[in-house]
């Protein structure tokens, strides 16, 4: 094929992941909204059937759900809600709560959401390389391939850790934010497959930009879920467990920071392999670092005072504004060496 015709591949191969990503996003959503409830003690809603089968519930998180409702119903499984007298229930003081048992297909729409998410994965993976192709190069010389190449390894970072635990419960979420990065990255930052300038032709560009790409999927997980976890209500929600929300954004970062201190050492050494020097308070270097200094923050915090919970999540939420800021703020607004970036018009 030439190089036009890798060229067009990859773009209708963009247009393609869009859709995967977007037709996961469904299944994902399906099992979540007609799924179990969930309390944020990460307790399950009692499920009665026909057959009398139920689900035992912690009493404290059944108070819970049931100051939430403002109600009390009986009867078998058409109650959504509903509150036994002491002893008849497995819980501490006998309370007992009850929700219509999930339909069967839920489950299988979140495996189709996973299977389509894969696809999708592979579609993303097919349009950077034959971009890449196309150009003779490392396909992360703009800022159109570079967001491109992050929602691929968001998405990454999303089913490789749900193949070592469940956290299907992100699915949706995570499919939404990468199909409208690849959405943005379509209308506004597009530019025609072509070569760079000559300060991006190094092996730094393998070394450095892959680097940033890989945390910044990392931390945009860490994102979607610190996001998840400020609209998480208390009591009985569709939406995953506060505990689980935390646990997931934690474990991306403490994975992806030493990865964006890794680029941030790299970028500083090819800064003076291609300028001279190894800092000049260049935009995209002073944010790269800003970025740095909010996780490590973040991490800080954690580590030596014991922040939790809310203060912690918004913490990590303030570092990654900052990091989306860097990624593509600081090219459409302030320029500077790194200006090369192309931004589509």
């Amino acid at each position: 094929m030439s190089a036009e015709q890798l060229a067009g591949l990859s773009d209708d191969l963009v247009l393609g992941t869009v859709l995967l990503y977007l037709a996961a996003m469904v299944g994902f959503a399906l099992e979540l909204a007609f799924g179990r409830a969930r309390t944020n003690t990460g307790a399950t809603a009692i499920t009665v059937t026909e057959s009398g089968v139920t689900e035992d519930v912690a009493a404290g998180a059944a108070k819970e759900a049931l100051a939430a409702a403002g109600s009390v119903a009986a009867g078998g499984s058409s109650a959504a809600l509903a509150a036994s007298k002491p002893g008849e229930g497995d819980g501490a003081d006998g309370v007992v709560v009850r929700s219509p048992e999930p339909p069967s297909w839920a489950p299988i729409a979140g495996g189709i959401g996973v299977l389509l998410a894969w696809l999708g994965l592979a579609a993303n993976l097919g349009s950077v390389i034959t971009r890449g192709l196309a150009v003779g190069r490392w396909p992360w010389g703009n800022m159109y391939e570079f967001v491109v190449s992050i929602c691929l390894a968001a998405v990454a970072a999303f089913l490789v850790t749900q193949l070592r635990s469940n956290v299907r419960f992100l699915g949706a979420f995570v499919m939404v934010t990468a199909a409208l990065g690849l959405g943005f990255a379509v209308i506004w930052l597009h530019v025609p497959a072509g070569p760079v300038v000559p300060a991006l032709n190094s092996y730094w560009i393998a070394i450095h930009v892959s680097a940033a790409i890989v945390a910044s999927g990392l931390f945009t997980v860490a994102g979607v879920s610190g996001i998840l976890y400020l609209i998480r209500r208390d009591g009985f929600s569709r939406l995953p467990t506060r505990a689980d929300l935390e646990r997931v954004a934690h474990r991306a970062i403490v994975f992806a920071f030493p990865v964006w201190t890794f680029a941030v050492i790299a970028g500083a050494l090819w800064a003076d392999k291609a300028w001279g020097r190894y800092w000049g308070w260049d935009p995209k270097e002073i944010w790269a670092f800003i970025t740095w200094i909010a996780y490590a923050a973040y991490l800080h915090a954690r580590a030596t005072a014991g922040w939790k919970g809310r203060s912690a999540t918004v913490v990590q939420l303030i570092a990654f504004a900052c990091l989306l800021f860097n990624l593509v703020g600081v090219n459409i607004f302030l320029g500077g060496l790194h200006s090369y970036a192309d931004v589509g018009g």
